[in-house]
């Protein structure tokens, strides 16, 4: 099991940071930086007793990968696992370049039992904290998930002082059952996954010391990658200032806690102004049947005694008492004056004034399917996802026939969408064109906390609510300095709304972070094209591309 991930050595950023100002006074290409990775089954023991894991390299969790904005990231995965294998990069823009998504939609698995493939794409338009994670089968329950931290290249500023070094948090709760038992239960028909049996920071309940000095500040990269419970983080006797959001500059208020929810990622900046003790870092469920928590520590350097006093508090933790955490979510502003990875700033694009070409509101549900035999599923306006044979991104190139079903999911969901109406199976591929800028809100029929994600893109998280959207909600929107960001969650019988600029031509999939929603079908994709075929919209098929399902052995 490998240790809490301590700050990057000085000499570590010292040298990417060299390296980004050689390449910027050549005139070089953005540099390159090479990985392979050796994926296989191993021993873990996160709770106390051992289980199969998924290993990178014999690490869990997995390799961190440390780049600068622009830099070329080329990843050679070679699966030795016995089933089929993809890693997906959340947060991750892949610009023009959806072919290196890495989920089922797009990408054909690697081979087991020795094969492999080679990701290539660049860390572009983006400064902070993201994490890759294995997106088939449910493998996430078992391992194989890691950090990636962005750093800006010298020319960005970052609307904070350079803190004396960066912490990464991996986060999220995990089962004691293996990820083939989990997937046999969803299989068999179970709904949903039981409640998990513990909490984990970097791949531990108690995981190594972060060490720092007295007077300094140290930034916390914070990811859940955790299958479905949102978590509250906080640290003994110290203040949370916000620093970062899935890529982008907040404004910086300061917390007592924050809650991270699925598939979310966050950083903040913490400054040792305490009295020199060891602190506890805790990191608990929210709205879970049970209080599950882990508890690090915030070790000052010479240290020799633990504060004082019981471990910070949650916020409410009542499962029906939701309005602490969305007071905080409307609480979160874009930094309008801060740069962002490019140099102009943040502010400089002005969503709030584009007019919407479309709204999409997409309602969550989970029923059984239409005519029986395959248990209970989940859903969006009735239509429940189910992986064909053959990418989606590869029937579209190839032009292949009755694979996808175009514009087959309802853009507004059936009245009976939360109630117990049977679902439909299907493949919906939602096509919308290049450069438009759309709505969609996410309406929670449930009652269960809804998380969801978009590949390829930010968006602005304009609203959030209760009951049921209208029209009418617009006149809430923030149409100024909405949080930016590429995960929302919704609050039970709920909605959500963001605006998104479909800049990045692609296939790109739209799911529940709730990663047993999301297997059991609350997904779809978005194709965003364009007539115009140009290297400067989209990238073509990789040479090296698997080909799998009807487009084995095309040509490339």
């Amino acid at each position: 099991m490998a240790p809490a991930m301590a700050a990057p050595p000085p000499a570590a950023l010292a040298l990417l940071v060299l390296l980004a100002v050689a390449a910027s006074l050549a005139g070089a290409d953005d540099p390159y930086r090479y990985f392979t990775w050796t994926v296989t089954y191993g021993p873990i023991s996160p709770l106390g007793t051992t289980q199969q894991g998924i290993l990178i390299n014999g690490q869990f969790p997995g390799p961190r990968i440390d780049c600068v904005t622009n830099d070329n990231l080329i990843v050679t995965i070679i699966n030795n696992l016995d089933e089929p294998f993809l890693l997906t990069w959340n947060g991750i823009k892949q610009r023009k370049n959806s072919w290196q998504d890495g989920v089922a939609g797009t990408n054909c698995p690697i081979p087991p039992n020795g094969g492999n493939y080679t990701y290539k794409f660049q860390a572009k338009d983006q400064i902070g904290t993201f994490f890759y994670f294995p997106s088939l089968a449910l493998h996430r329950a078992a391992g194989g998930f890691g950090a990636i931290n962005v750093y800006q290249r010298p020319q960005i500023p970052v609307p904070y002082p350079p803190p004396a070094g960066d912490f990464t948090l991996l986060v999220g709760d995990w089962y004691k059952s293996g990820h083939q038992q989990l997937r046999q239960a969803l299989d068999s028909g179970a709904g949903a996954l039981p409640p998990p049996d513990g909490i984990l920071i970097n791949g531990a309940t108690s995981p190594a010391a972060f060490v720092g000095e007295l007077g300094k500040t140290y930034l916390f990269r914070v990811s859940n990658v955790g299958m479905k419970v949102s978590v509250n983080v906080r640290i003994q006797g110290h203040s949370l200032r916000l620093a970062e959001v899935e890529g982008t500059h907040p404004v910086q208020n300061t917390y007592d806690s924050l809650d991270v929810h699925a598939g979310q990622s966050l950083a903040f900046l913490v400054t040792l102004n305490q009295p020199p003790m060891d602190y506890a870092v805790v990191v608990s469920s929210r709205f879970a049947p049970a209080n599950l928590t882990a508890v690090g520590t915030l070790h000052y350097a010479g240290a020799t005694a633990r504060a004082p006093g019981p471990l910070p508090p949650p916020p409410p933790a009542a499962a029906a008492d939701y309005g602490w955490s969305l007071n905080q979510a409307r609480s979160f502003r874009w930094n309008l004056t801060a740069s962002a990875a490019r140099p102009n700033p943040q502010g400089s694009f002005h969503y709030g004034a584009i007019t919407t070409s479309r709204t999409l509101v997409l309602a969550s549900s989970s029923a059984a399917i239409a005519g029986g035999g395959v248990g209970r599923r989940c859903a969006v306006n009735g239509v429940s996802f189910v992986v064909p044979d053959t990418p989606l991104k590869l029937a579209d190139n190839y032009n292949i026939a009755n694979v996808i079903e175009w514009d087959s999911i309802p853009l507004r969901p059936a009245a009976a969408a939360g109630g117990a109406a049977a679902l439909r199976a299907g493949t919906p591929v939602v096509r919308l064109n290049l450069h438009e800028f759309v709505e969609v809100v996410f309406q929670n029929t449930e009652n269960e906390l809804q998380s969801w994600h978009l590949d390829g893109y930010d968006f602005w998280v304009v609203g959030y609510g209760n009951g049921q959207w209208t029209e009418m909600q617009r006149q809430t929107y923030n149409l100024v300095d909405a949080q930016a960001r590429h995960t929302v969650q919704v609050y039970p019988n709920g909605w959500s709304a963001i605006l998104v600029s479909l800049d990045n031509q692609g296939m790109w999939n739209l799911r529940s972070a709730i990663w047993d929603r999301q297997y059991l079908g609350q997904q779809l994709y978005l194709r965003v094209w364009t007539p115009e075929q140009s290297f400067s919209n989209e990238y073509s098929i990789p040479t090296n591309a698997i080909l799998c399902g009807r487009a084995a052995g095309l040509p490339h």
